[in-house]
Order: C-alpha cells, then sequence, then structure tokens
C-alpha cells in the first residue's frame, strides 16, 4: 500500500472541519465530542483545532483546493 502525503493532508482538513461543524450541533456535539480523552478525543480535539484556528485551515483548504484542481 501506498499513501500519498497529499491524501492524507485533504483527508486532515476535512476531518478538522467536519469534527468543527459538527461541534456547532448540539445533538451532535453532546453525543459526539463530549469525550475528551481516548480515541473519541480524536474528535473533540480536532473540532478545537477547528474552531481556534479555523482561519489557518480556512486557508489550508484554499491552498489545497488550487493544488488538488489545477497542479495535480
Amino acid at each position: 500500500l501506498t499513501y500519498s502525503l497529499d491524501g492524507i493532508l485533504v483527508f486532515g482538513l476535512l476531518f478538522i472541519c467536519t469534527c468543527a461543524y459538527l461541534k456547532k450541533v448540539p445533538r451532535l456535539n453532546s453525543w459526539l465530542l463530549s469525550e475528551k480523552k481516548g480515541v473519541w478525543g480524536v474528535f473533540y480535539k480536532a473540532a478545537v483545532i477547528g474552531t481556534r484556528l479555523h482561519i489557518a485551515v480556512a486557508l489550508s483548504c484554499l491552498v489545497m483546493a488550487f493544488y488538488v484542481i489545477f497542479l495535480k
């Protein structure tokens, strides 16, 4: 199996954006993002990264979209 770095970066950015969005939904926030440790804590930590660094995440998404559409 071979993994490309740009695919992993796209997955990471989409995961962070999705978790940050789910944090805004009250029912999903209490169900999915209630655990702060362990395996389920990854969702919480990604949501925190997405909300605190929203400008950097948005710029990274734009750069990655430009790369995937025009350069790849």
